[in-house]
């Protein structure tokens, strides 16, 4: 049995464990696969399904939780025909249309 783990870092359930900054196109990703997945799902508790996403997504795991779920609660609540999308890392914020890439 191989004893390489299949993650860069162990899973974090409180989702605190990256290491230096992130860049900011890495932010805009976590955040807007975040917002997909829920939006997908809908789920009653989005904190346990972000957590669980959080913890099982490779690249998320270099984005801290906490701030993703920061960035999540300031998505505007009016409705846009494009949609939208996060942008400018963790200093960012909410624009309309579609995120650059996916």
């Amino acid at each position: 049995m191989p004893t390489e783990r299949p993650f860069l870092h162990d899973p974090d359930p409180g989702g605190t464990t990256p290491l230096g900054a992130v860049p900011p196109a890495l932010f805009d990703l976590a955040v807007n696969r975040a917002d997909a997945a829920l939006r997908g799902l809908r789920p009653r508790h989005p904190e346990t399904v972000l957590a669980a996403w959080h913890a099982r997504t490779r690249f998320a795991r270099r984005v801290p939780l906490a701030a993703v779920l920061i960035a999540l609660s300031r998505k505007p609540s009016e409705q846009s025909e494009e949609g939208w999308h996060w942008a400018g890392g963790e200093s960012g914020g909410w624009v309309p249309g579609r995120a650059p890439f996916p």
